[in-house]
């Protein structure tokens, strides 16, 4: 809590000259450039030269009126969204078939993964949109640009530079009431932004009312934050800081039957994240020092209470230069300590020091090729390096052809080193880091006029030592050991068309073949066919989106989940510049679905609410 304190500090220095400063304010946002992603690749590229990159912005985000972060990931091929209950409930996504603890989640370059969770994943239950500005994704192995955690990919969300005031209100089915709070002001020398929002809902019943439940289970989720910058010439000063709170219902496995039913039980976490920055050029390179932080308080209330508490801090140095407009480098170490505790109360703290280097070589006019390469030491799983080479190639009439392959690996969780929950006769199994190595091939193309664009991706990835928790009905031994052998291919589709009067259409599709190479069953949660379409229609006053998304059936580990289809129908309409009205009509069809075998997911609901700019 004291880095974040620092932190808080650090952004209240940077705000105060930039209030006073009285520079003519200017407009947050600038011509935009949708396919170039920022973050997750270090060194800035073109979403089609980049194979497995993704990019939703702002105008797209409010175009789909998503409300929480897992609302946009079915427009993302590849990526599927496990949701035990909605509202509150534990929320995790998989990429290309990868566990959710295989996956890097970053709030303004800050991971944010729990290090106090079973697997390392992130818990996107209850992340409201608010603030966020950008949500870029990036799949594949990326252990080379972002160390362990990143075996499938990455999801990087920006928050916003605001300039002015912002604000929002919904309300609707399940006595859900929603509030939004942006203001800011930018100016050439400086900004501040915050944010704040609130999430209120009665709720459905977690487990799914199908089966008699009827009790229903509500949410209440918590959201603030800013965002501050300041120029003092010879260097530049930055820093984020972000609260979230989550109070959410959720339902158990009461005995006898030790089945999904209503219960009593509930799940509070409190999170602070942020980070701080000062950049300045020398010797010929821009460099940038950084410390990120990240303190969590996790606790369940059930027959079984469990009170986790985690914390992660982050040094960093970074450099970047280049040999005229050819050649771009980046390079840099990093210090990563992570500190978490297991349900017994015990605590370890795993630390890992790194060096990364990532560069792109322009060969020939259209042909770029790319190269990472980081080694990570760890003071208890060793050693371990990883790469990764891409090529894009711009091909005549539009066509760009592109290709990678990397490395990636994944040290132990916390939770896993400790071997929490563990029964054993005989001493716990000493755990190896997983590993994986996985290509992509991708073919892209884009109208002369950018009215038309698609892309087709043909992936493969492959976990070694994967880690499972295994139980022996014979000992009662129950350890975590590097048992299993994973491997994923596949196919995804997306493409994007810019109609006449005023309609646009996007669509995403993609096949995951995800299995157990060592037995040859499918993996748990990874449905074999993924897709969503979106028609909108956009004109002077407002614009209309019908989202029909789907999943075939998938294998749960309480038995086969059906698949579904699913269509949402939202709506906006400008009164004034300053006033706009907007609709939500979710499950258009009420159709009895689940994401997760024996949870429930809402029936048909509605949601009618104001935004207000200044």
């Amino acid at each position: 809590m004291r880095r974040l304190l620092f932190v808080s500090a650090t952004l209240s220095a940077l705000a105060s000259p930039c209030l006073a400063s009285g520079q003519e304010p200017h407009p947050a946002e600038t011509t935009e450039v949708a396919e170039v992603v920022v973050t997750a690749t270090r060194l800035p590229a073109l979403q089609l030269e980049t194979p497995g990159a993704r990019v939703v912005d702002r105008r797209e985000i409010e175009r789909r009126g998503a409300v929480l972060a897992t609302d946009l990931f079915a427009a993302i091929p590849g990526l599927t969204v496990t949701r035990a209950g909605p509202f509150g409930g534990l929320a995790q996504v998989r990429i290309r078939g990868a566990a959710p603890g295989k996956t890097l989640v970053l709030i303004d370059g800050a991971p944010v993964n729990d290090p106090a969770e079973v697997n390392g994943a992130y818990d996107f239950g209850g992340l409201d949109l608010a603030g966020v500005a950008r949500v870029e994704t990036l799949s594949g192995p990326q252990s080379s640009l972002w160390g362990s955690d990143a075996i499938g990919g990455v999801i990087a969300l920006t928050t916003a530079e605001v300039d002015g005031i912002g604000l929002e209100a919904e309300a609707g089915s399940f006595g859900t009431r929603r509030g939004r709070l942006e203001a800011g002001r930018q100016g050439a020398t400086g900004g501040l932004s915050v944010y704040a929002s609130r999430v209120e809902t009665d709720g459905i019943s977690a487990a799914d009312e199908r089966d008699g439940n009827v009790e229903a289970d509500g949410m209440v989720s918590v959201i603030a934050g800013l965002k501050a910058r300041r120029d003092l010439g010879p260097v530049q000063l930055d820093g984020s800081l972000r609260y979230s709170e989550l109070d959410a219902d959720i339902d158990g496995f009461p005995a006898p039957r030790f089945a999904l039913a209503d219960t009593a039980d509930r799940i509070a976490s409190r999170t602070w994240s942020g980070a701080a920055g000062l950049s300045f050029a020398a010797a010929g390179l821009q460099h940038r020092l950084s410390v990120s932080g990240l303190d969590l308080e996790r606790d369940t209330v059930s027959a079984f209470p469990s009170r986790f508490v985690a914390d992660r801090t982050i040094w960093r140095w970074q450099a970047e230069g280049g040999l005229g407009d050819r050649v771009a480098v980046v390079g840099g170490v990093e210090h990563d300590a992570a500190t978490g505790s297991i349900s017994t109360g015990a605590e370890e703290t795993l630390t890992t020091t790194s060096a990364f280097v990532t560069g792109r070589w322009a060969v020939l006019t259209g042909l770029n090729l790319t190269a990472a390469l980081r080694h990570d030491a760890t003071d208890v799983f060793g050693e371990e390096t990883s790469g990764r080479i891409s090529a894009a190639w711009s091909l005549p009439a539009g066509l760009v052809l592109s290709g990678a392959w990397g490395t990636g690996f994944k040290a132990p969780s916390i939770s896993q080193a400790l071997c929490d929950y563990c029964f054993s006769s005989q001493p716990f199994p000493r755990l190896r880091p997983e590993t994986a190595e996985g290509g992509e091939l991708a073919l892209g193309w884009r109208s002369g006029d950018g009215r038309l664009e698609g892309r087709i991706t043909a992936y493969r990835l492959e976990v070694e030592d994967q880690i499972s928790y295994v139980f022996d009905p014979v000992t009662f031994n129950s350890v975590y050991v590097n048992l299993s052998r994973t491997e994923s291919e596949g196919v995804e589709l997306e493409g994007r068309a810019v109609l006449p009067a005023g309609f646009d259409l996007t669509l995403a599709y993609a096949t995951t073949d995800a299995v157990n190479a060592v037995t040859g069953a499918r993996l748990a949660r990874v449905p074999e066919q993924t897709g969503s379409v979106r028609l909108g229609w956009s004109g002077a006053r407002g614009g209309v989106n019908l989202i029909v998304r789907g999943e075939s059936e998938a294998v749960d580990p309480a038995g086969p989940r059906d698949g579904f289809v699913v269509g949402d129908l939202t709506g906006r309409l400008r009164l004034t510049e300053e006033v706009e009205l907007t609709a939500r009509v979710i499950n258009l069809t009420d159709e009895a679905w689940q994401q997760v075998r024996g949870y429930g997911e809402p029936g048909r609901s509605a949601y009618l609410g104001v935004r207000l700019a200044f």
